[in-house]
């Protein structure tokens, strides 16, 4: 079995195959999926299983379902999956699953995504170090208990529920026609996009729709800007509306407007928390730290109450689930909704920014132009020896305003602001830097990269 300190990440497990994550370690987490599930889910009698399409899911998926199995518990197939479908089906089965999926990483990667019952995250402090510690032990060959039955493996096609329950989400009586181009990057959109849309008074076309975990076309991560030149080439060639990019397990979605403009997630989240609001007034909004000031403005701007919360998907799903919050955005394009089993779905998002957009009567570009406050650096990354030198070293710097250490550092110096927070897996800082226009981003950048420089 491999290393699993290498491979199992603070939300997932993930790397490169077959020389960090092969068949014998996806056996051995299988295990531990099972026994974690039958300690804190007695109940439960079966989990849902899915993957992605690099070549390497079935081998992977199999040898994790025989793990699972041993544990005594039934295992649902359900085959070629999105991310948020599988959250669907654990949502609406309420029953645990597991995704096999390296998300926007390069071909020769794949990884797992588990929750629990409910679509609930599975994060290092919520059952992901236990699972690892009892595949540890699995490998090493130290007995796990005896559960006197090996579980049934069936399957399951939920992609037509999928869909209805992806449409349930907007209104569909008297939408304006409306060109969408989706670029799914030869990622699960090609499967669940079209049928998605199905029924719905959009022209629909898809780029690189075909399902092919080697990427040929270009890599599965939108959050790049050069992997939308595609995108953007053919919005303007084609005179849509709107420009949709997944990534490669289509859980998150990045837009580009009329203009072939990219759209940050920041934006996106504050166009929807001021949609979502109009219809739950006084609910609460999450929105993690590094989001454009733009978001926290719009939600109180729309009745809403201000939650805002450290950077990945088990922190802001246990925040909703504690404060009942109605929405959450990330700057990454993940989007929450209370309504989806507090899980994301790039897809719902989708459906809502669509709607509004048909409804506005106007364009994209018109209908963000109220948000478009700020200008933004962008996450820069620089490898560092020692991250938390760095960090304290820029915070002494900027003792004299206003910081928290919430996640990383993030300063606010009321013109502008920065956090500055270091990988889960990689000796990278993270910095994403906040002002009134360019040519002050620009100046704070090279002022706060000559702070970190003064301690390397």
């Amino acid at each position: 079995m491999k290393d699993l300190d290498a491979i199992v990440k603070a939300y997932d497990i993930r790397g490169t195959y077959p020389d960090q994550i092969d068949a014998a370690t996806c056996h051995a987490l299988g295990v531990g999926f099972g026994a974690f599930i039958r300690r804190v889910e007695p109940a439960t009698t079966q989990i849902a299983v899915a993957r992605d399409m690099r070549p390497s899911g079935p081998e992977l998926v199999d040898a994790f379902a025989r793990g699972v199995q041993a544990q005594g518990l039934d295992v649902v197939d359900l085959g070629l999956a999105s991310t948020d479908l599988v959250y669907f089906a654990s949502g609406s089965r309420n029953q645990p699953a597991a995704m096999f999926t390296a998300s926007h990483n390069p071909a020769g990667y794949n990884g797992i995504k588990m929750c629990r019952s409910g679509a609930a995250p599975i994060g290092e402090d919520s059952g992901l170090a236990d699972i690892k510690e009892t595949a540890e032990h699995f490998g090493a060959g130290i007995e796990i208990g005896s559960v006197g039955r090996v579980g049934e493996r069936s399957q399951a096609d939920l992609l037509v529920a999928f869909g209805e329950h992806v449409r349930s989400f907007i209104d569909t009586d008297g939408l304006r026609r409306l060109k969408v181009v989706a670029d799914t990057a030869n990622g699960m959109g090609g499967l669940v996009v079209p049928v998605a849309f199905e029924g719905l008074p959009f022209d629909l076309e898809i780029m690189f729709g075909e399902l092919d975990g080697t990427f040929p076309n270009h890599p599965a991560d939108p959050i790049q800007v050069e992997n939308l030149a595609s995108l953007r080439a053919r919005v303007l060639e084609t005179g849509a509306d709107i420009g949709l990019a997944f990534d490669g397990d289509a859980d998150r979605v990045f837009l580009v407007d009329e203009r072939a403009e990219p759209v940050s997630g920041s934006l996106t989240t504050a166009l929807l928390a001021k949609a979502i609001l109009a219809d739950n007034p006084g609910a609460a909004v999450i929105h993690n730290l590094i989001c454009s000031k733009v978001v926290p403005e719009v939600i109180r701007e729309s009745g809403g109450e201000v939650i805002r919360s450290r950077v990945g998907h088990s922190f802001i799903k246990q925040i909703m689930a504690e404060r009942d919050a109605v929405f959450g955005g990330e700057h990454s394009a993940h989007y929450y909704f209370r309504d989806n089993y507090r899980a994301d779905s790039g897809l719902i998002a989708s459906m809502m920014v669509l709607e509004q957009l048909s409804r506005s009567g106007g364009t994209l570009s018109e209908l963000l132009s109220p948000l478009k406050r700020y200008a933004a650096s962008g996450e820069i990354n620089t490898r560092v020896s020692d991250a938390d030198a760095v960090i304290d070293h820029v915070a002494e710097h900027y003792r004299d305003q206003a910081t928290d250490r919430l996640d990383g550092l993030t300063v606010d110096t009321g013109s502008w602001w920065f956090n500055l927070r270091p990988s889960n897996t990689e000796p990278l800082l993270r910095l994403n830097l906040e002002a009134a226009d360019r040519t002050m981003v620009d100046q704070r950048v090279a002022e706060v990269q000559s702070v970190m420089a003064e301690i390397g």
